[in-house]
């Protein structure tokens, strides 16, 4: 197996923060189903409510709003199937969750920049018909930041709700629910340092589910079965920790632009995918060139770097983006693209590993193209 020596892969997951896997072990050892009215399900209801409590504060919200799911991917799947619309619409870079859960979804057209088109929005909303209207919060693989407050100010101009996927944004970017007017938002707890397997599904008062899983009450009957005790738990740490350090964040940007910096010097041509739009600090989108992305991914983890090739959630199927297919790159080159993206652990060490083999990489390829 190869040691990876450089993780630049934090949109993907970002890796367990010691206090949350701590934190989870102590949830283990707690015999008690959070459902008991005895003590050891009382301890074990109070472990949640204290999770909850952290997760509502990273956003703003009472505790009352946060429905806890198995992850992002169920929460956007709860979310586009609330009670009470006639249509829906999605930006055209939505995460799969989002555009899968919802096909026949019209889509709303971003611009080169990968910025959502509100104009095209507003003319959509206009049609009529009871609507429900999802826009991400940052893209998962440009990182490019989504103007939600106006998209919500319009959809609620026309009696639409909004719908906010913010997995990428949570722990990167300051997020109060009230200011984006957001009605529901996603929680992803994998992406802040907590354990895979848990999310949330953030409720503004009075929109109503229609419950994906059917049984007990838990979740306020919103969403049945016995809660993820420990997962719970690691996610209200991380984002407990998420919202203390999120000061932090921005010092990730100079290792970014470094990285962009580097890669421009070697290949003036490269592009940059949303490099003119506000993007998350921690995330860039680079092409390479005449080089595949999936041939560029397996040259970095040999040399023990971990990058992607747009989103980790294709059960390791590689193919060209289809959010910088939407952003106007043809096919071929947004199968040259891969996405860079960093965490707490990432120093200057891992942008000149980075930039050496880009460059290693790109100069090899240069080179047998002149060679044919």
């Amino acid at each position: 197996m190869t040691l990876v020596a450089s993780y630049l892969d934090y949109n993907a997951t970002a890796p367990v923060l010691p206090e949350a896997r701590a934190a989870m072990a102590e949830a283990l050892a707690m015999t008690g189903n959070p459902s008991s009215v005895h003590g050891f399900g009382r301890a074990a209801r109070r472990a949640i409510d204290d999770a909850r409590a952290k997760v509502a504060a990273l956003v703003g919200v009472k505790p009352e709003a946060v429905v806890f799911t198995s992850g992002g991917t169920e929460a956007n799947n709860l979310a586009l199937a609330a009670h009470g619309f006639e249509r829906v619409l999605v930006s055209a870079i939505e995460h799969d969750s989002v555009l899968r859960a919802a096909p026949e979804a019209q889509r709303i057209p971003v611009n080169a920049d990968g910025v959502v088109n509100l104009q095209a929005l507003d003319d959509a909303l206009a049609a009529g018909g009871k609507a429900l209207v999802s826009v991400m919060l940052a893209n998962n693989e440009a990182g490019v930041i989504q103007p939600v407050a106006k998209a919500a100010a319009i959809a609620h101009r026309y009696g639409a709700a909004l719908h906010c996927d913010a997995v990428q944004a949570a722990g990167k970017i300051e997020i109060d629910m009230g200011a984006l007017g957001a009605d529901m938002l996603t929680l992803s707890a994998h992406k802040l340092g907590g354990p895979s397997g848990v999310g949330a599904l953030i409720l503004r008062d009075g929109v109503a589910l229609n419950p994906a899983l059917l049984g007990g009450g838990q979740e306020s009957w919103r969403r049945a079965g016995t809660e993820n005790l420990a997962g719970i738990v690691g996610f209200g740490v991380a984002a407990d920790i998420a919202a203390r350090d999120l000061e932090k964040a921005p010092a990730l940007a100079g290792l970014r632009d470094e990285i962009e910096r580097r890669v421009l010097v070697v290949a003036p041509d490269a592009p940059i995918y949303g490099k003119a739009a506000p993007r998350l600090v921690n995330t860039s989108c680079i092409g390479m060139p005449g080089v595949k992305g999936e041939t560029q991914v397996m040259a970095f983890d040999l040399a023990g770097i971990a990058v992607s090739a747009g989103a980790a959630c294709s059960s390791g199927k590689v193919t060209p983006s289809a959010v910088l297919q939407a952003m106007g790159a043809s096919k071929e080159l947004a199968g040259q693209a891969i996405r860079v993206s960093l965490g707490r652990g990432n120093g200057p060490g891992d942008v000149a590993r980075f930039a050496a083999v880009w460059k290693d990489l790109y100069d090899r390829a240069r080179r047998l193209k002149q060679a044919a």
